[in-house]
């Protein structure tokens, strides 16, 4: 049987499920948690504690037709100065019940557009961050950039706060397809924007790419994906595009008679793999591919790598602090979520309290089967002698659990006394073998392809 039978055969084509970039994920958070819980989860984190910020910008010039992220856009800069101001207000709230001399090892802008934000808007947010979180000279600080949203002025700004990593969605060097997505980003755009910023120092380079857009072939991402290769990228997110027109209706600007077919979605992933594994990077899980050199690459080798948000990390910290609208954080009790309306997040804030949304309370064997799939999502395996080390456990447990993936894999998925590993071919299915550990119910129609 040849693999795009035997990937057809286990659901790949026809499967709608969770990108598992958290357990359980966020379309089962609720209102359970509410503010006086999230302060007490603050208030637990362990003085002097290492641990990770993200920062949202939920603000755009333009508003790309694909993005199902939490954005608005804006034709001027008073909402977003604003916005900014009610920011620094939550951040200083959050240095009044954080314990003594919590350390901030990453800082993560996204968006949105956060180099939407003008250069003394950036300096004031990097100055309120460095008042409520200590910051050494290994703490790492990375920005989303989007190269037709930078000029000189920002990006000295941002070298100025100590950025050491860019993230840079590219999507598509297409100029058809970027039309018809609503992202026009010209290469010599992107090329110019990433020597600016190499200028300044700034070493450590992430691009995004997206596979299953409209009109793309394997011809065309190839083009594009010689041409990002030209700009020597550490590291390259290789995102399947998902079409959730209901969830984001910008997204119902985007033709889907034009949309490849799961199976052609499949072959243009594989034809980026080919030519990224052929240029030297590593497959990083299902979708990311890094140097060998670089950090995500080193942690990969070495079995540290982690899953998040944002993606693959080597980022170990146990506790994520969200900050900003929409913003998640975790903690080892569970996961709280930001009010995802500016206006609502705005609304708290200026009242004094903590913008809580919605979250989760971690219960049951919630945090095994976190970590089970967050090993399968990394290492396509499980290792109980980790899990044990780890203080998870029964391990009647997990074998159950392992069991049970291994008979809806037969042959693909191999489970004995050391723990369970996916077969190379069957890599393609490792949302699907994921959703055997998710003990929650998961209606398809609110998730992406499977591939």
């Amino acid at each position: 049987m040849d693999t795009y039978s035997q990937l057809r055969r286990f659901g790949l084509f026809d499967a709608n499920v969770p990108r598992y970039t958290s357990y359980p994920p966020a379309s089962k958070f609720s209102n359970d948690v509410a503010e006086p819980l999230h302060r007490d989860w603050i208030r637990a984190i362990a003085p002097g504690a290492r641990v990770s910020v993200y920062l949202h910008v939920p603000f755009c010039r333009r508003l790309c037709w694909f993005c199902a992220c939490r954005t608005q856009g804006t034709r001027t800069l008073a909402p977003v100065s604003a916005y900014v101001d009610t920011l620094i207000t939550e951040i200083r709230a959050m240095k009044g019940i954080l314990p003594d001399g919590v350390e901030a090892a990453r800082i993560h802008w996204g968006g949105g557009t956060p180099t939407l934000l003008p250069p003394e808007d950036i300096a004031r947010l990097a100055a309120t961050l460095r008042e409520t979180f200590v910051q050494s000279d290994t703490s790492e600080i990375s920005v989303e950039i989007d190269p037709n949203e930078i000029d000189e002025p920002r990006m000295d700004a941002l070298a100025a706060m100590g950025m050491t990593r860019a993230s840079i969605g590219v999507q598509d060097f297409d100029p058809e397809i970027q039309k018809i997505i609503g992202r026009e980003q010209s290469y010599e755009v992107t090329r110019d924007a990433i020597e600016a910023l190499r200028a300044r120092g700034i070493t450590s380079l992430n691009t995004d790419l997206l596979y299953g857009l409209p009109k793309q072939s394997r011809a065309r991402i190839a083009s594009s994906i010689q041409m990002l290769l030209s700009l020597s990228p550490d590291r390259v997110a290789l995102y399947g595009y998902a079409h959730v027109p209901w969830m984001a209706k910008r997204q119902s600007m985007i033709p889907t008679d034009e949309l490849p077919g799961p199976e052609a979605r499949l072959g243009l992933f594989e034809t980026a793999q080919k030519h990224l594994l052929w240029d030297g990077y590593r497959q990083i899980g299902i979708d990311h591919f890094a140097r060998p050199t670089d950090s995500l690459g080193i942690a990969a080798n070495e079995r540290r790598l982690r899953r998040n948000f944002q993606g693959y990390t080597d980022d170990t910290c146990d506790v994520l602090i969200g900050l900003g609208a929409s913003a998640i954080s975790r903690f080892p009790q569970g996961f709280v979520q930001n009010a995802a309306g500016t206006a609502a997040y705005q609304k708290a804030v200026r009242a004094g309290a903590l913008p809580t949304g919605r979250g989760h309370a971690f219960a049951g064997d919630d945090v095994l089967r976190a970590r089970m799939i967050e090993m399968l999502m990394c290492d396509f395996g499980v290792d109980i002698g980790t899990l044990r080390a780890e203080g998870l456990g029964p391990v009647k447990k997990i074998n159950d659990i392992l069991g049970q993936a291994a008979d809806q894999f037969p042959d693909l998925v191999r489970a004995d006394s050391t723990g369970l590993k996916v077969e190379k071919s069957a890599w393609p299915l490792a949302r699907l073998i994921a959703r055997q550990f998710d003990a929650y119910e998961i209606e398809a129609s609110g998730h992406s392809s499977a591939i």
